[in-house]
């Protein structure tokens, strides 16, 4: 019996995640909708907390707020980087002959090969870094592409957000229960918020760090990697890794001798590391308790899914799925298996033992007095 359940959970899992990648077009404009739906309503909550002479805004007017401060952050992020890849195109003849000359010095390199080949194409293929740039530009120009869908979504999410409460009741045929749904809702909400506060704390520090580090030592268009390292700091490991690739490979091409790539390099790299191995550990402390090494491979998994998008929303998709895993008795040793040290958040008695349907709809049932019999 317990065979079958395993086997049927496996197949499901598979099942889940294909149809994630087929749906990919219709379910992935869904799920940015959501995020921006989250932050939306979280900024519009600190707008609402703010107290002036005993007067608050009315959260419909701050919503309308986090709104308008959304589109334009968004549009100056996309006049940005406009106006920098034309300055970028501009530049990149005199990048391509400084990279040429510093190749050609290179006695174990048969320069040959990349005769009439363009700057993109020796970053890509000589230097060795896989078509990163193009993934991710593909990547948002399909996100930019669904903007109307992502629209739609958010303006219905908006409708249906007053009524989620009672939706939640009436899913929930036993009344002992809906506490619990609700708790596990919560802790989902609060660990989300933690996790983005942190890490929009923790990229901006780097992103502006970098910036000014990269600005005193000359290197170009700096304004443009610290965004970039801003951006990619969101995914874990590889994005930091990347992001103080990018600058240092610039800086290479940009400059006559190997100083200033080795400036950035290391000066990048210690960035990195003091603020994503010592400082970010510990604000998140233990809150969240889950496994680098699933994380890693969570990473590749929704990598492999999604794309770009993907990998900036693995860990919050990690979250869920161990915080749900954790409350339930039948899933709890998966939970344990996310986890980093085996210990769970979720005392036993407070886990809920079992969810069923009934003729009324789904409820969450007591499983007092049963044994497993699988």
């Amino acid at each position: 019996m317990r065979l079958l359940n395993f086997t049927a959970s496996a197949v499901l899992v598979v099942l889940v995640f294909y149809l994630l990648t087929v749906g990919e077009k219709l379910l992935l404009p869904l799920v940015i909708a959501t995020a921006l739906w989250y932050l939306i309503n979280t900024l519009a909550q600190s707008f609402h907390r703010i107290e002036i002479a005993g007067y608050r805004l009315p959260i419909l007017i701050c919503r309308m707020a986090a709104v308008l401060m959304f589109l334009s952050l968004i549009w100056a992020l996309i006049n940005f980087l406009s106006a920098s890849a034309d300055e970028v195109l501009e530049v990149a003849p005199v990048y391509q002959e400084n990279l040429t000359r510093r190749l050609q010095t290179l006695p174990f390199v048969d320069f040959a090969e990349f005769e009439g080949r363009s700057f993109i194409d020796l970053l890509t293929e000589w230097i060795n870094i896989p078509s990163y740039a193009t993934t991710v530009a593909s990547s948002f120009a399909g996100i930019l592409a669904s903007g109307g869908l992502i629209l739609i979504y958010l303006g219905f999410l908006f409708l249906e957000q007053g009524h989620f409460t009672n939706k939640i009741s009436a899913l929930v045929a036993n009344p002992e229960k809906e506490s619990e749904v609700t708790k596990i809702i919560a802790q989902i909400r609060d660990d989300i918020q933690r996790y983005v506060s942190i890490k929009l704390f923790t990229s901006s520090l780097t992103g502006l760090a970098s910036y000014l580090y990269l600005l005193l030592v000359g290197v170009d268009f700096a304004g443009l990697w610290g965004l970039l390292i801003f951006l990619l700091n969101f995914i874990p490991t590889v994005g930091s890794i990347v992001a103080t690739l990018f600058p240092a490979l610039i800086a290479l091409a940009q400059s006559e001798g190997y100083g200033l790539f080795i400036f950035v390099l290391l000066g990048i790299g210690v960035l990195q590391i003091c603020v994503g191995n010592i400082l970010e550990p510990r604000l998140m402390g233990s809150s969240f308790n889950l496994s680098p090494v699933i994380i890693l491979l969570n990473l590749a998994l929704w990598n492999a899914v999604w794309g770009i998008p993907g990998m900036f929303l693995c860990v919050p998709f990690l979250i869920i799925v161990a915080i749900v895993l954790s409350h339930f008795p039948q899933t709890r040793s998966i939970a344990m298996m996310l986890s980093s040290d085996g210990n769970l958040r979720v005392p036993e008695d407070e886990a809920i033992t079992n969810f069923s349907f009934s003729p009324e709809g789904p409820a969450l049932l007591a499983n007092e007095g049963e044994t497993d019999r699988c």
